[in-house]
């Protein structure tokens, strides 16, 4: 990519002649990290207020780059949503009950023979949480590797160029920075009439840690953390059902994949309402009876569950940052304006990650706060929201790239299609994994890759291949021409190229 490339040119900051002095000392001994760099003078260059995927990795590259850093995370644990609550427990819970599902109906046919698998669900809740600690405490290792500063606490402006901090010992400090970026993600976006609990009615943080395997568990919401969570519970033993309002689950998904991992997901037992909206909720009892109708309107129906799960999407968190005190703008959705620097219209405030327009996405948050800090280190940074890639974690997964068909004949685009079906790839019969698809979209004209959606297992890994080829502005001839290693799952990337601009070999 070529925000990889910009990453390797040298860096022309010289190094600072940083001291420490008593100031320093008193500011920062309210954090636990007395061990961290301490802040050298009043103002730092760069204060990052958060410190999930967004801004630990600004703050890590501001470092590198030379400019004294501190950041500020109110959790006491780095990482955010992603690492604590997101991204890294629920792979964790994927993998696991995956295997378990497959222990149970699958390693017979491969000739394993288990006489008995049973869920441990401690067991199996305390791994996630290890793997959650030693990461969030490898972020902090990082930190301090690289000299930033880390403060605990609560962050909210008292200028453009000043945060007070209520750290989570109960004291109070404020922060001076050149540079402030906000980078406080985003939060479960409720739904009108239904109080989360995290005990009956969970979001997905509470999803993460069921004491119990439910019976009965209603996802609301069909898109990316809905069914991977459904499919966790549901591998375990779970009755699931998924109510959605819109006509499609993960509409923003290429609709000929959609369709096919629809199937696959009601193959492993998940049942779908869709066009379904919910109008009521009772939790008064032992279990959640939801009251739903046809989003249109209609007849009305009660379903019961143990557990019912509010995944409705997520929201800008930007609450008690006190941005309207320093005039910050924002729009209808809270979403914090920005131009193309991630510059807000206050001078010397900057934001990424979730709390701006783009994907709510981990990776994308990481690819603007490394761009955000060069551009402040007066370096060049970009980052393409169109060649952010997307992954559902469940099985099979599906990882997609660029242009969907639908959005290309919306835009009037003449464009190529080339499909080859995991079922035709050697690999994937040899592990007897044949489920899934690679779909490439490319310029009629040009050949110019526009868009490659792929539904298998670790699709998630093989959509890399696509990114690549996308930065790189690369045609569908050009993937179809590299040597592709055999027996591999990627050959399926190939062929589908091959059938992209010409003719597959082996379909």
């Amino acid at each position: 990519m070529a925000m990889a490339s910009l990453a390797r040119r040298k860096a022309y900051f010289l190094t600072r002649n940083i001291s420490n002095s008593p100031t320093d000392a008193l500011r920062f001994s309210l954090s636990l990290t007395r061990g961290f760099a301490s802040s050298g003078s009043d103002d730092n260059d760069v204060v990052i207020i958060g410190g999930g995927p967004g801004g630990y990795v600004a703050a890590i590259k501001a470092a590198q780059l030379g400019l004294k850093t501190t950041c500020i995370e109110k959790r006491g644990a780095l990482g955010g949503t992603c690492l604590n609550v997101g991204c890294i427990p629920s792979k964790a819970l994927l993998h696991s009950s995956h295997m378990y599902h497959e222990a149970k109906h699958v390693f017979a046919n491969h000739g394993v023979k288990v006489s008995s698998v049973e869920v441990d669900l401690p067991a199996m809740l305390a791994q996630k949480d290890t793997a959650v600690k030693n990461l969030t405490r490898g972020v902090e290792g990082l930190f301090k590797k690289n000299k930033v500063n880390y403060v605990k606490g609560y962050g909210k402006f008292l200028s453009p160029s000043e945060v007070s901090v209520d750290t989570i010992d109960g004291e109070n400090l404020v922060v001076k920075g050149k540079h402030i970026i906000v980078a406080t993600g985003s939060d479960v976006k409720s739904l009108p009439g239904i109080t989360i609990d995290e005990k009956k009615i969970v979001s997905s943080t509470g999803a993460l840690s069921l004491t119990e395997i439910p019976k009965k568990l209603i996802v609301i919401g069909a898109g990316y953390i809905g069914l991977e969570m459904g499919s966790v519970w549901g591998r375990l033993g779970s009755e699931v059902t998924v109510v959605e309002f819109a006509a499609d689950i993960v509409p923003a998904m290429d609709g000929e994949i959609r369709k096919q991992f629809q199937r696959s997901l009601e193959k492993q037992k998940m049942k779908f309402m869709l066009k379904t909206k919910v109008v009521g909720v009772d939790s008064s009892g032992d279990g959640v009876k939801l009251i739903v109708e046809p989003a249109e309107g209609g007849e009305q129906t009660t379903l019961e569950a143990d557990v019912v799960l509010v995944s409705a999407g997520r929201t800008p968190f930007t609450s008690g940052l006190d941005l309207e005190k320093i005039g910050v703008e924002t729009d209808k959705g809270g979403r914090i304006l920005v131009n193309e620097r991630f510059s807000t219209n206050v001078s010397g405030v900057y934001a990424i990650g979730d709390v701006i327009p783009g994907p709510m996405l981990a990776h994308k948050a990481e690819e603007d706060g490394v761009a955000c800090v060069e551009f402040i280190a007066g370096k060049h940074g970009h980052v393409d929201y169109d060649k952010v890639p997307g992954v559902v974690y469940t099985y099979p997964e599906v990882a997609s790239v660029g242009k969907t068909e639908e959005q290309l004949k919306k835009d009037g685009v003449s464009y190529n299609v080339g499909k080859f079906p995991f079922m035709a790839n050697s690999r994937a019969k040899a592990i007897d994994t044949v489920e899934g698809l690679v779909k490439i979209l490319a310029d009629k004209e040009t050949d110019k890759i526009l868009g490659v959606h792929i539904m298998s297992p670790n699709a998630g890994e093989l959509i890399h291949e696509a990114v690549l080829a996308i930065n790189y502005d690369a045609s569908s001839e050009d993937i179809a021409r590299v040597c592709h290693a055999h027996p591999t799952m990627s050959e399926a990337i190939k062929e589908a190229a091959m059938a992209t601009y010409d003719k597959p070999i082996h379909m």
